[in-house]
């Protein structure tokens, strides 16, 4: 028992002291076809804020790669795969679609939900079925083959993602929720509803009274696409 634990706690002691490299791919068991991960190691793990932020992480980790030597081999990454590309199949010219294909029906919050996440999509599809294909770092919504919605994909499970302008047409009815609504808070975090707009929206109300000056402004404030 004692030799099997040294044996299983060694590399990983070498590894966190920097003497030995760190297991960066996990083999997968997958069936072809099938959804699954695939495994690259950062060390420490990166914290960001979206996946589109890890994805550049990703690529520029992958460009440094190739600038590496395996071993004692006098050639890089690079230098190996320039010998090897030419001796490749071509990529093929026709698309090729890798997302998932989902058909969700949207509920009356004009909300779809997609593998535990929650998206909106504009009002006007509330209550319909649509297509949705979701991709590693995003979806897409359609009506038959028009593009309604596109989302960032959520990461956390329970996620919520909102877009304030699926929801102007509901706003300008009934203004009155537009102040506490979670589609406004989640506009200011991402800066697409700036202190510009508060200043635009604050003047009108100013001008017009609460109600009155939500409705005029929601429409027509210069809001950011």
């Amino acid at each position: 028992m004692v030799r099997r634990y040294v044996s299983d706690r060694k590399p990983e002691i070498l590894a966190a002291s920097g003497k030995a490299p760190v297991e960066a791919f996990v083999p997968q068991s997958h069936p072809p076809g099938h959804e699954a991960e695939v495994d690259v190691g950062f060390t420490p793990v990166p914290e960001v804020d979206s996946l589109a932020e890890l994805n550049e992480m990703v690529d520029q980790s992958d460009l440094h790669d190739g600038h590496r030597r395996i071993g004692s081999r006098p050639r890089t990454v690079d230098e190996y795969f320039a010998v090897e590309q030419p001796l490749l199949a071509p990529l093929p010219q026709e698309s090729f679609e890798t997302g998932r294909l989902f058909t969700p029906r949207f509920d009356r919050y004009s909300q779809i939900n997609v593998r535990t996440s929650r998206y909106s999509v504009p009002t006007r599809f509330i209550g319909t079925r649509v297509r949705v294909v979701l991709h590693a770092s995003h979806l897409v919504v359609y009506d038959r083959n028009v593009e309604v919605a596109r989302h960032e994909r959520l990461i956390a499970k329970g996620g919520l993602r909102l877009d304030l302008d699926h929801y102007l047409e509901a706003l300008v009815r009934k203004p009155g929720a537009f102040p506490g609504a979670t589609a406004l808070e989640q506009a200011r975090s991402a800066g697409k509803f700036t202190p510009v707009h508060d200043a635009w929206w604050s003047q009108a109300r100013k001008v017009h009274g609460e109600r009155d000056g939500t409705t005029c402004s929601s429409p027509w404030a210069p809001r950011p696409r």
